[in-house]
């Protein structure tokens, strides 16, 4: 549905996307997750048709974003972060706006207006101007404007900034729903967003994808934790170091006479069995058997911190 090849955008000196690379399939709940700066924003606009990449190549629904860019822009429905509206516009007036850009007609047009409006909670400001309503309600005008056209992908730069927290899982919910038969992607730095919405996320840091795949994929760890009570912490380690697919295993602390040991594993290996086979052979009582799975921002921190000693001097 979305293929993003090797792209590289430069302003000037400054590269903002260092070939960079994702593909997204139909159906996708995809978030853009990267700290401020990133690139997140650069590559949304590269996927509408509003900047073209310095090189690489961008496909939207089969579309080349440079050699035709009408066609890609009739597939999706995009809502930059600070959403560009008409302030002396009715809401009504400017989703009416929008929908005559969008070629909608008649009963359809209404229809998707009122659609939009119910699906966005902007009903009860209709007939306002959009300069007297809050950030957070033009920030719903701006998604609703998005969607009037009923576009299968939708593109969101910070969907829910300006937001209350319950407009915030307000937003959650309608991105969830539509998750359901549309493909979309939404860039954010916010860790929860992206877990509360998303099937997978794409990291972009300084201009590069550092991680791609689902949440389970993504805070899978490859370390299991084992509490064992034993009078001799060298042997157990011995014997825990012979299961298979374990490359490694460390004595980390001892609290009321157990052991914790990290054990490494080879790959993404289930070893809970063969552990809990080799401690009932010698007898030794067990308090916790786990893998040490991380969250979101954990797995976060370490790529923003590892490329953060990458280009340190």
């Amino acid at each position: 549905m979305i293929e993003f090849k090797n792209v590289c955008k430069n302003y000037g000196d400054t590269q903002a996307l260092r070939g960079t690379s994702f593909s997204i399939q139909r159906g996708e709940v995809v978030g853009l997750l990267g700290p401020n700066g990133a690139g997140k924003t650069t590559a949304l606009k590269i996927l509408v048709g509003y900047l073209m990449p310095s090189s690489g190549t961008a496909t939207v629904a089969g579309h080349n974003v440079e050699a035709d860019p009408r066609a890609v822009q009739e597939k999706i429905g995009y809502m930059p972060e600070s959403a560009p509206l008409y302030h002396d516009m009715l809401v009504q007036e400017y989703l009416s706006f929008i929908a005559d850009m969008r070629a909608l007609e008649g009963s359809h047009k209404r229809e998707r207006i009122h659609r939009v409006a119910q699906d966005c909670s902007v009903m009860d400001v209709l007939t306002r101007p959009i300069g007297q309503l809050s950030k957070g309600y033009r920030q719903r005008v701006g998604l609703a404007a998005a969607m009037v056209h009923d576009p299968e992908i939708l593109l969101l730069d910070e969907p829910t900034s300006g937001l209350d927290p319950n407009q915030i899982v307000e937003v959650r919910n309608l991105i969830r729903r539509l998750g359901t038969h549309k493909t979309i992607i939404f860039s954010t730095h916010i860790l929860s967003e992206v877990e509360a919405s998303c099937t997978r996320a794409v990291i972009i840091i300084d201009g590069l994808v550092r991680a791609d795949g689902t949440l389970e994929e993504l805070t899978r760890s490859r370390e299991q934790v084992v509490r064992l009570s034993v009078d001799h912490p060298d042997e157990a380690r011995e014997v825990l170091e012979r299961v298979p697919n374990v490359s490694s295993v460390r004595a980390t602390s001892v609290e009321d006479g157990f052991t914790t040991f990290r054990m490494v594993l080879d790959a993404d290996h289930e070893v809970g069995e063969d552990i809990a086979a080799a401690v009932r052979e010698r007898g030794w009582p067990l308090r916790e058997l786990r893998r040490d799975d991380r969250n979101l921002e954990q797995v976060f921190r370490e790529l923003t911190g590892t490329f953060a000693k990458e280009v340190s001097p």
